[in-house]
């Protein structure tokens, strides 16, 4: 997993999409990831076509405090598996806001240097979740894993993540994916590797 685990940080290094498998609060749901500072409406559309989940940009608290977003449901109870904020839009510069050019450029906007709460509308079509400040060594799901990944790739600090939906509907899991993995060269990183890699910086 170690070498598998290094192919994907170099393809998320270069701006591609990746595989994120592993999640354990989401009971094994997948997702693709990609960057956000190499996020553009091509990977949008691949995300919404070969994904069809809920396309989502993961933030940590720091820049979420930035933009004014807060945690929808910050308690316990009736948690979703998600730690959404409310949804955004740019405030400036979109149409409908929900084409992949809309939704690529609300990113842009969001993870700009100084942007702020004047930068965004809500609601919006872009659907921000807050990562724990400790990353997947504190919170083993894809939210963190995404930012996690960006941070090892030198790619940032911020990520666009889709789950990934089969064709009947039901959520995805990575043996239901090798076609598409194949077709597209997809790389995989698995949450259980990374938590191993992150342990042993610290160790």
């Amino acid at each position: 997993m170690r070498a598998e685990l290094d192919t994907a940080l170099a393809a998320i290094g270069a701006g591609r999409i990746v595989v994120i498998a592993g999640d354990r609060l989401r009971g094994g749901d997948i997702d693709l990831m990609c960057a956000a500072r190499h996020v553009t409406p091509e990977v949008i559309n691949f995300m919404a076509t070969h994904g069809r989940g809920l396309i989502c940009l993961a933030v940590t608290p720091e820049r979420a405090a930035q933009l004014g977003l807060a945690l929808v449901n910050p308690g316990t109870a009736r948690q979703t598996g998600r730690p959404f904020a409310r949804s955004i839009e740019a405030a400036h510069g979109v149409s409908t806001g929900i084409s992949a050019a809309d939704r690529a450029h609300t990113v842009r906007v969001a993870i700009a240097d100084g942007a702020s709460s004047a930068d965004i509308h809500s609601p919006g079509h872009v659907f921000p979740l807050i990562a724990k400040a400790g990353g997947v060594l504190e919170r083993a799901a894809a939210c963190e894993a995404a930012i996690d990944l960006a941070r090892l790739a030198g790619a940032g600090d911020a990520a666009v993540i889709c789950s990934i939906m089969r064709d009947d509907g039901e959520m995805a899991r990575i043996d239901d994916i090798g076609d598409l993995i194949a077709a597209h060269d997809l790389a995989v990183a698995d949450i259980t590797a990374l938590i191993e890699r992150l342990e042993g910086v610290r160790a």
